[in-house]
């Protein structure tokens, strides 16, 4: 170990040992009787090789054993002070306070010299010393190793240490101070301050002068033959360890925040030591939607350590929700039912009170639903508020139960470059997909003069992925109007939306934790990982995984952008960047405005358009030299 700086009064260094066990058992089958020993071996080997004159810390060593129950907060211990047995041991001629020892004179002297010694930088942590008095009643504090610089004649000469005790006796680092010196200076009376304070200054009155008589016992000066050792702590006069339970006094808080942050300690220590908690305690989630899915992703992200969640929903907690939605309860279901994003936050508080939840309440603009001028205002408010709530997150998971729904919060993370997870569900089957950068995440934002081709294209130069809307050939529409019952209800297996929520989860980790990040290419099951030569810690990094508990198969597929998407695409992008509100007032009100700005109109017009030529002409099938097998 380093040397340690002195001058701090208020410390003492002192050498020991630390046993802590993993496990319970391991700590009731430690041999304390053998720890014990191999502790007095070291003070007595440091008696013989000079250490202690040098450092006379060393004989005040200490041992623990311990074991923590992390979980539980609960801790078991047992001290041990080393303590070597003379034998024959020393006798006690007489035992005095300090103040009646010494003359009156010699009180001040001493009284100066030792709180000279505490206050100075250089011996404040030295806890052993020797005490001369001169025939003036002058006094002298000196290291052990100055011994011969106090043979001169007619001083008075007292060995001194540090006393932790406040009782009439002297305290335990006493017997091993009895050691060294029957061991290094063979002395047969020896007379010792028990230096003792009061306020920070010496307390002549509790500190003692103690006179002893020391018989060397047989093979003093063998290494060898280590004399027996006691020192280990009583527990309520029995000689057993002790057991503190800290949760009690401890904040349910901190104590929530503890336990959460050891299990991922744990992942890191054992498999993950890459795993950066600092970013996922940081980052900040925007959930839309708080059913099924958004209840479930918000349970895992705080599993992960994500501390910021933000749920939009504008919908209420229905009777048939609880049994599905794991954030709402029945009380919630009450009086017309509270709201989602609300009572979400609120239970995600009860669950983890560390956790900093928001729920916002608002409906999100959609095309295909035409809004009335009167509305037009409060629609206005709402893409406002959205796109601040996008701006200030770092991720956005789109958790909604209609497609058009995720239209404008896809735009939105497109234009802004944010980190965006996709979950659908079917009735037996799902879609969990990352999408890919923004056209514009490699050039300037107000760039407009840019070949629209290379738009597409990441910063490592592949063609980027795409979204969630990049394989349609139409524009979302109104997928809500003249839905029977069992069409308005969510109709899928129970088992889909946790596996499907899960796997959003991870995939979202897994991007934080990839050189790439979202510019990350996208693995395939059994591929190469996109990283190059070094492995993800987390594995590859899919772009879409389908999923189908049908078959209870799942597979990883790749999706590149499209041109004319019509959420992604550059065109689109650039436009709403170009007009902004009047832009999404058209794809709002207009079902075909999209289309006809992304080309799919044209596009489609040129597919009803193709005829194919069928040759009339019949031909003789029967001979069958004219088939060919494929």
């Amino acid at each position: 170990m380093p040397a340690i700086s002195r001058g701090n009064r208020n410390r003492c260094p002192v050498p020991g040992t630390l046993y802590n066990t993993n496990t319970l058992e391991a700590f009731h089958a430690l041999d304390k009787k053998s720890l014990l020993k191999e502790e007095a071996n070291k003070i007595w080997e440091d008696i013989h090789n000079g250490r202690a004159v040098e450092d006379s810390a060393v004989l005040s060593r200490f041992l623990l054993i311990s074991f923590a129950d992390l979980k539980k907060w609960s801790f078991h211990y047992w001290f041990a002070f080393p303590a070597l047995v003379l034998d024959p041991p020393a006798t006690l001629v007489e035992s005095k306070r300090a103040s009646e020892w010494f003359t009156s004179e010699e009180v001040k002297s001493v009284s100066v010299a030792c709180n000279d010694w505490r206050n100075s930088s250089l011996t404040a942590d030295v806890p052993f010393f020797f005490i001369s008095i001169a025939s003036n009643s002058h006094a002298t504090i000196r290291h052990l190793k100055d011994w011969e610089a106090c043979q001169a004649d007619n001083q008075k000469v007292l060995f001194g240490f540090y006393d932790p005790c406040h009782e009439k006796d002297p305290g335990w680092p006493l017997r091993n101070f009895l050691a060294l010196i029957s061991s290094r200076w063979n002395l047969k009376s020896v007379h010792f301050l028990c230096f003792r304070e009061s306020r920070g200054f010496m307390d002549m009155e509790s500190s003692l002068v103690i006179e002893a008589l020391i018989t060397a016992p047989q093979g003093l000066n063998d290494r060898q033959l280590v004399p027996n050792a006691v020192g280990w702590e009583k527990n309520k006069n029995k000689y057993v360890y002790r057991c503190i339970n800290l949760a009690t006094s401890m904040d349910p808080t901190r104590l929530a925040v503890s336990a959460a942050d050891l299990n991922l300690k744990l992942m890191r220590w054992r498999a993950l030591p890459s795993l950066n908690l600092d970013e996922l305690s940081s980052v900040k989630c925007l959930l839309i939607g708080a059913g099924t899915l958004g209840c479930q992703v918000a349970r895992m992200l705080m599993a992960w350590g994500v501390r910021k969640i933000t749920l939009l929903d504008n919908g209420r907690v229905a009777m048939s929700n609880p049994l599905r939605q794991s954030l709402y309860t029945l009380d919630d279901c009450l009086d017309g039912g509270d709201f989602k994003a609300l009572a979400a936050a609120k239970s995600l508080k009860r669950i983890f009170p560390a956790v900093e939840a928001k729920g916002e309440v608002m409906a999100i603009p959609m095309p295909g639903h035409p809004v009335t001028n009167q509305e037009e205002k409060s629609v206005v408010d709402d893409c406002s508020r959205l796109y601040d709530l996008v701006d200030s997150h770092d991720a956005v998971f789109l958790l909604t139960d209609t497609r058009e729904s995720r239209w404008l919060p896809t735009l939105l993370c497109a234009s802004a470059n944010k980190i965006t997870i996709t979950a659908a569900l079917g009735f037996d089957s799902f879609l969990v997909m990352r999408h890919g950068p923004g056209p514009f995440s490699s050039v300037h934002a107000n760039t407009s003069s840019v070949d629209m081709e290379n738009l597409a294209q990441t910063d490592k130069g592949g063609k980027r992925l795409g979204c969630y809307f990049c394989n349609d050939v139409v524009a979302p529409t109104d997928s809500t109007a003249n839905r029977t019952l069992d069409q308005q209800c969510t109709v899928t297996r129970p088992g889909l939306a946790p596996i499907a929520s899960s796997l959003a989860v991870e995939l979202f980790v897994s991007i934080l934790h990839h050189p790439d990040g979202m510019f990350a290419e996208g693995d395939i099951t059994n591929s190469t990982s996109s990283s190059g030569g070094s492995e993800p810690p987390l594995g590859i990094l899919p772009h879409q995984i389908r999923g189908s508990l049908f078959h209870f198969s799942q597979m990883t597929l790749v999706g590149h952008s499209s041109n004319s998407c019509t959420a992604c695409c550059s065109t689109v992008v650039s436009e709403y960047r170009k007009k902004g509100i009047e832009f999404l007032l058209q794809a709002i009100n207009h079902p075909t405005y999209l289309e006809d700005l992304t080309g799919l109109t044209e596009l489609k017009e040129s597919a009803n358009s193709f005829k194919l030529d069928w040759d009339d002409e019949t031909d003789d099938f029967d001979d069958d030299d004219d088939c060919v097998e494929i």
